[in-house]
């Protein structure tokens, strides 16, 4: 992926698909949004939650990278190796690879109800502005920390990509457990 500008483009748009779907949901039973397929995954709305505990560290997070970075904006992005590999393995497969997620980003048997799904398009709202504003940023000297080590740091356009792929993975998740209530 070289041009940062088909990047934003690519990301916007699958985030506008996101919200679309979520809006959707809004006109679902709750009984629906709770249902599951056993009793170790996740509903719909426990899908939508832990993205929601995601999006509260990477908006904010995003938000003050772009807010502060010195690094004006340039026409190519290239992917950093770790980055890079984050952001791929996010992306939905023929058959959802199982993955393990931190305890606090865990949602199930979380008493939920459709206020998710109103915080989850807030979010992708947020998401969005914040697409359109790193564009106006250098994706790759603009550095964001990451939700699993404040060490670590990626190229704001690497996390830009994992997060609306991690987005895109569970929206992916919830269709096909509406597919199977």
């Amino acid at each position: 992926m070289k041009i940062s500008t088909r990047l934003i483009s690519e990301l916007k748009n699958i985030t506008h698909e996101n919200i679309q779907f979520a809006e959707t949901l809004l006109n679902k039973a709750d009984s629906e949004l709770n249902f599951r397929i056993s009793a170790e995954s996740w509903s719909v709305l426990e899908c939508l939650e832990h993205l929601n505990r995601y999006g509260n560290f990477y908006i904010p997070e995003i938000n003050d990278r772009t807010a502060t970075s010195k690094f004006p904006s340039k026409t190519e992005f290239s992917p950093g190796i770790l980055g890079d590999y984050f952001a791929k393995s996010m992306l939905p497969k023929e058959n959802l690879n199982k993955m393990k997620t931190f305890k606090s980003m865990n949602p199930i048997n979380s008493k939920l109800d459709k206020n998710v799904v109103e915080v989850f398009i807030n979010q992708q709202n947020q998401l969005l502005t914040l697409l359109e504003k790193s564009s106006l940023v250098d994706l790759e000297k603009t550095k964001t920390s990451v939700s699993i080590s404040k060490l670590i740091k990626l190229k704001l356009g690497d996390t830009l990509r994992f997060v609306v792929y991690h987005n895109l993975r569970h929206i992916k998740q919830a269709e096909n457990i509406l597919r199977s209530a």
